[in-house]
């Protein structure tokens, strides 16, 4: 009777102490431990992103993407359909500075600062929404809303206003993460004027933890604008293949 009550209490004392660290951390402790995790050193992929717009119709691409320094350098590069194959994008300084690649011109063209906030492909996703790295420390003021559930799973919520003189396309984004593992669950995306407009919302899906880093392997963005949606998905991923500088330049975007 005694060994159970040690027992049980040692129990308690643990849950205590779990609920005690998790509720002291502070929006900024929160934010730095999902960048982290979203932000590996070095990741290669394959994805299919399918674009499904209000009317109906729908659009599927296949990419390569590869990203080192922790989301500091984006390379994406696309596969299928043949209109748009061995076409790249490639984004450096967390997107700030966007170049794409058209091969059949053989020419690379700098895009304007603006670009970050345009839609990649005609997606829902922007290029801002792909390469924005640290953004969410550097470019916005983070608060710690009420805790949430989404499909019974406990949830930070966090608050994110942009802060003045930054170039981001949203006024704010509201993040929930998971209180297990800080992995974002959800992302709602508001208006660049207007901090009440919700544009739209994505939902990371079918988290795997793949070489112990979680992964989400689905990724669906809804544009309440449009009533639009874009899917993309993981084939393959790895984070444990080292990548040379010289893929991120306007050599590697044409091999």
């Amino acid at each position: 009777m005694i060994c159970r009550t040690i027992i049980i209490t040692s129990i308690v004392i643990f849950v205590s102490t779990v609920a005690s660290i998790a509720q002291s951390l502070t929006a900024d402790e929160i934010i730095d431990k999902v960048i982290e995790i979203m932000n590996q050193q070095y990741v290669k992929a394959t994805m299919t992103m399918t674009i499904m717009t209000s009317s109906g119709k729908q659009r599927t691409f296949v990419y390569e993407t590869f990203s080192k320094d922790k989301g500091e350098k984006n390379l994406i590069k696309y596969i299928s359909p043949g209109r748009v194959k061995d076409q790249a994008t490639l984004m450096l300084n967390h997107a700030d500075d966007i170049w794409a690649y058209f091969p059949r011109t053989n020419r690379v063209r700098k895009l304007a600062t603006h670009a970050k906030k345009q839609k990649m492909e005609g997606s829902d996703f922007s290029y801002e929404d792909m390469g924005s790295g640290d953004a969410w420390s550097t470019d916005f003021e983070v608060r710690l809303l009420a805790d949430d559930k989404i499909e019974g799973v406990a949830c930070y919520v966090l608050n994110l206003v942009k802060k003045p003189d930054t170039e981001s396309g949203y006024s704010r984004q509201v993040i929930w993460v998971r209180q297990d593992n800080f992995f974002p669950i959800q992302i709602d995306y508001y208006d660049e004027d207007d901090p009440d407009y919700k544009l739209k919302r994505l939902s990371l899906l079918d988290i795997r933890e793949i070489e112990d880093v979680p992964t989400a392997m689905k990724l669906v963005m809804h544009n309440l604008q449009d009533n639009s949606e874009t899917i993309m998905e993981y084939q393959d991923v790895t984070y444990a293949e080292e990548l040379p500088d010289d893929i991120f330049t306007e050599r590697g975007m044409k091999k």
